[in-house]
Parts: C-alpha cells; sequence; structure tokens
C-alpha cells in the first residue's frame, strides 16, 4: 500500500462537472486521502506519468468537443508520440457528464477513457455516463457509480490502523479561512477595476476594462423583448479578433442582490479580509484581489443568482440550527429527495439569494469563510461578436437579448449577464466591463470567389453582421443573408444597415416576419422558395453554409 493520494481532474464548461470534482474531493477527505481537485488546464500534464490514482470528471460541450478549461490537456494526450506504456503505473476512472439528446453524448468521457487505457492505463471501473436528460439528472448515474469508485479505491488504499471514515454527520473544513483585517490596516483600493496595464492578451485572469461607448435599444419600445446594440472601446487593448470570434464578459450583481445578500448573512460589506488556504497547496481564487472587501467578494465573484447545486443544500445543512430547516436541506441533497429539489429549485429556476430567504435561521448561521464552498463563482458569458474590425477599428458591437422570462415565482427571472449589461449608461460616466476575446467556432472562407449563405434568425445574425462588416470591407460580393424575427416594424435588427447594402450589391436579403400576417412565415419557408438560387450556389458555386440561432 502506497501512499493515500488522490488527484481529482475536471474539465469544466457550465460549473456541473468542478461541481461534481468538488464532492469526490470532498468524498476523498472523508477517507482520510490527500486529496486535490484541479482543472484538467491548470495541472502540469507531463507529471500524469508519475500519478498512482487519478479520477478524471469532463463533460462534452457542443458537438463533441471538450470544454475550454481542458483543451490543452486534450491536444497534449493525443499526442502521436506518446509511448503506449506511459502511464501504466495509473489507476484510473473516468466519470463523464453529457446530454443524450446531443449525437456524441459524452464523447469526450469515451474518448479520455480509451486514450489512458491504450497508454497503459489501468480502469478501476467502466466509464460513468451522466445523462442530463435523465428525470433525476446526472446523479442518477453519479451516485450508484461513487459507490463503487469508493469500494474499489478502499480495496486499493485501505484505511489507517485506527482511522474510520468521517462521518457525513460531520462538517469537513472550509477551502480557505477568512482573516478580517482592522480598519486601520492600510488601504488598497482594489475594488476599482484598473484599466489593465500593458500586458498579453487579455484573457479570462486578466481582462480588459473595455470602456462602454453606447448602449442602444434595437427593438421598438412596445414589443416585448428589449434587445441592445452595445459597443465597447478596446484602444491600447492589444484585442485582435476576426469574424466568427466570440467575446467573453465578466458580468456581476446588482447593488440590491448584494445588499440583500449582506442583510441575510449579516455582513458588513465594507469589511475587508485577506484568504488563506486550509490545506498547503491550495491556490488561492484567481479572480479575488488580496485583501479584498466582502462587498467585491459578493458583486464580482459569488453567483447568488444562480440556480443552486444539491451540494448547496447539503452543505448549507450542516449550519442548520432550526431543525425543520435542516430536515429539509438533507432531504434536498439525498438521492430520493432529488425530485423534489428540481420542482424547488430548476423547474421555478429559484435562485441562491431566494433559496436562502426560504432558510434564514439557517443562513444567519453560515461562517463567512464557508462561502467560497457554499456558492460557486460568476462564470463569464459568451457573446458573439456583430461588428468587424475592418468597419469599426478598437471597437467591438455585441447584440444582447435581455433575457427575462416568468416561472411559477412571482418574481420574473432575469438573466445576470444580460441584465447588468441593459442597466449600464456611458452617459453616466466612465462605464467599464471586463472583457476578452476568444476564437469561435465559425472560419469564413479565405477565397474572395466563395459565396456565403448566413442563416441568422433573430440575433443569431450578430455574427453575421461581423462577417458582411469585414466581406464588404474587403471588397467582396456574395453575401446572401436570410434574417427572420417578428414583425418587421418590431424586431428587424440593422434594417437599415442591410437595405443600404442592398442597394449597393454586396449583399442579397431575404427576410421572414412571422408574425406579420396570418400565417406563419420562418426562415426556413424563404429557403425554400428560393430553393433553385440555393442549390445553384451550393452545387455550382461551392457556396459555405452558416446558420446561428
Amino acid at each position: 500500500m502506497g501512499e493515500r493520494k488522490l488527484l481529482v481532474l475536471f474539465g469544466s464548461q457550465t460549473g456541473t462537472a468542478e461541481d461534481t470534482a468538488e464532492r469526490i474531493g470532498r468524498e476523498a477527505k472523508r477517507r482520510h486521502f490527500q486529496c486535490r481537485v484541479e482543472a484538467l488546464d491548470s495541472y502540469e500534464v507531463a507529471n500524469l506519468i508519475n500519478e498512482l490514482l487519478v479520477v478524471f470528471v469532463c463533460a462534452t460541450t457542443g458537438q463533441g468537443d471538450p470544454p475550454d478549461n481542458m483543451k490543452m490537456f486534450w491536444r497534449f494526450l493525443f499526442r502521436k508520440n506518446l509511448p503506449p506504456g506511459s502511464l501504466c503505473q495509473l489507476d484510473y476512472a473516468v466519470l463523464g457528464l453529457g446530454d443524450s439528446s446531443y449525437p456524441k453524448f459524452n464523447f469526450v468521457a469515451k474518448k479520455l477513457h480509451k486514450r489512458v487505457l491504450q497508454l497503459g492505463g489501468n480502469p478501476l471501473l467502466p466509464v460513468a455516463l451522466g445523462d442530463d436528460q435523465h428525470d433525476l439528472g446526472p446523479d442518477a448515474v453519479v451516485d450508484p457509480w461513487l459507490l463503487a469508485l469508493w469500494d474499489k479505491i478502499l480495496a486499493l488504499y485501505p484505511l489507517p490502523p485506527g482511522l474510520e471514515i468521517i462521518s457525513p454527520d460531520a462538517r469537513l473544513p472550509p477551502k480557505y479561512t477568512l482573516h478580517y483585517l482592522t480598519e486601520d490596516s492600510p488601504h488598497l483600493d482594489s475594488d476599482l477595476l484598473q484599466p489593465a496595464a500593458p500586458r498579453a492578451v487579455p484573457s479570462e485572469l486578466h481582462p480588459f476594462a473595455a470602456r462602454v461607448l453606447s448602449n442602444q435599444r434595437v427593438t421598438a419600445e412596445s414589443h416585448f423583448q428589449d434587445v441592445r446594440l452595445i459597443e465597447f472601446d478596446v484602444t491600447g487593448s492589444g484585442i485582435t479578433f476576426s469574424a466568427g470570434d466570440v467575446v467573453m464578459i465578466q458580468p456581476q450583481n446588482c447593488p440590491e442582490d448584494v445588499q440583500q445578500f449582506c442583510q441575510l448573512l449579516r455582513l458588513d460589506p465594507d469589511r475587508r479580509f485577506v484568504l488563506k488556504p486550509t490545506e498547503p497547496g491550495t491556490s488561492l481564487p484567481a479572480l479575488l484581489p488580496q485583501p479584498c472587501t466582502i462587498r467585491h467578494l459578493v458583486t464580482h465573484y459569488l453567483d447568488i443568482s444562480c440556480v443552486p447545486r444539491r451540494s448547496f443544500f447539503e452543505l448549507l445543512s450542516y449550519f442548520s440550527t432550526n431543525e425543520l430547516e435542516r430536515e429539509k436541506l438533507q432531504e434536498f441533497s439525498s438521492a430520493q429527495g432529488q425530485e423534489e429539489l428540481y420542482s424547488y429549485c430548476n423547474r421555478p429556476r429559484r435562485t441562491t439569494l431566494e433559496a436562502l430567504w426560504d432558510f434564514p435561521h439557517t443562513t444567519c448561521a453560515v461562517p463567512p469563510e464557508y462561502l467560497l464552498d457554499l456558492i460557486p463563482r460568476i462564470r463569464p458569458r459568451a457573446f458573439s461578436i456583430a461588428s468587424s474590425m475592418l468597419a469599426h477599428p478598437e471597437r467591438i458591437q455585441i447584440l444582447v437579448a435581455v433575457v427575462r422570462y416568468k416561472t411559477r415565482l412571482s418574481k420574473p427571472r432575469r438573466g445576470l449577464c444580460s441584465t447588468w449589461l441593459a442597466s449600464l449608461n456611458p452617459e453616466q460616466g466612465d462605464v467599464r466591463v471586463p472583457l476578452w476575446v476568444k476564437k469561435g467556432g465559425m472560419k469564413f472562407p479565405a477565397d474572395p470567389e466563395t459565396p456565403v449563405l448566413m442563416i441568422g434568425p433573430g440575433t443569431g445574425v450578430a455574427p453575421f453582421r461581423a462577417a458582411i462588416q469585414e466581406r464588404v470591407a474587403q471588397g467582396r460580393g456574395g453575401n446572401y443573408l436570410f434574417f427572420g424575427c417578428r414583425q418587421k416594424s418590431k424586431d428587424f435588427y440593422c434594417q437599415a444597415e442591410w437595405e443600404e447594402l442592398v442597394t449597393k450589391g454586396f449583399l442579397m436579403l431575404f427576410t421572414a416576419f412571422s408574425r406579420d400576417q396570418e400565417e406563419k412565415i420562418y426562415v426556413q419557408h424563404r429557403i425554400r422558395e428560393n430553393r433553385r438560387l440555393v442549390w445553384e450556389l451550393l452545387s455550382s458555386r461551392s457556396a459555405h453554409v452558416y446558420l446561428a440561432g
């Protein structure tokens, strides 16, 4: 029996795989393992040949693609020159999180399992295929798989003599301890987002604080949906992009929610603190300044408007001094209580803040150092860039539909990022948004003779506006756009711009206004009506077809 060390590596896009990886980490600690939980791309992949016990937790995104935070690992693992037996001392297991409504269900997990096996790894269990489509979500597969996994692992690495598994009734220490600073310690103005000093190209760890130049509503006031065309100034950022690329935006919570949260948890928003990792080797949260105020933590870091996960209720139950609340929290965190939790949380899209309201006795007893274990960080949001640098140098424009909808809860649900962006008013001074740019999945043809057929209903037209601006600036014709929306007078985005390009002969435009007549007309009807042209473009002119929703 060697050292009892376990490494949990995750590839996560929306946070589910990360949440599951953290859960495995907690279960490992209860079994007295030394355990590290890391994103695959933060891990020094060359060390994999020295590892003895690894659990991989990975999501599949899009059409069988690995999540962003495991792309480098993925490329390394599939290098042709890796020797076949290089992982022969590794015991491993792969847990996949996917969605069976997609053709490439859990593709990444299956492929990873196979590749590690090829490199000589010894699988402890068959790959787990968690499925979002299951009534109980991925946990239906994950729960029994984890029980089997611990049986296997404890057979290889039994508990040291005299130690028992830490009871599920005992709460584990927090990941970080929080040390409040006295009022008179030197002040760092870390709350102000400083325009970044010239450095490497902006990224998630070093976003660029871009000034908002304009924020204009492009739907009629009478239209049910508020859609904005927002322009940012990226002068001096070093950002470059082409049509099809994506801008990532790091949103923040609104002041009212921050104030409510602080009141509920009896926190002073102006108190300053520093974080210290509980265990050596745990890195501090990258995006938090040290020292930091409670207000900065709650505004910029804690995702208090996300729908809470099962792990939230599990941890919350440990702080509960009220028996009724504790029983309910324990039910929500049990395997049997998942349907109940689904109808309390997921179906009505109840937020973390609202859930805390419902458990007032427990909430005011939450120790502040557990906040970072309890509530996930705010994730960046992706938007298709809707402008070209050739037409608008040093600028990025996006088309944002403000997310607002009703569920059975009395308050309408609001999208965190779109609501925040819509609220920004550049006329009120220097308004800034943290952003960076990522390569998109769409590549437009290099050959100027290749026609481009674009189908972009609603805000799906955003990347095509960038492509058309770029192609027109390069003097390229062969631009065909099928655009659809509800009503010509209400949500025909960029109408004047398209019509001008049609007049100048740069664009052929086909529109479908679904509600402007008795029978609904959509883009597919317009494609069918123009099937001769479409077929001619495809068959004899090798057109590229793009579709964005």
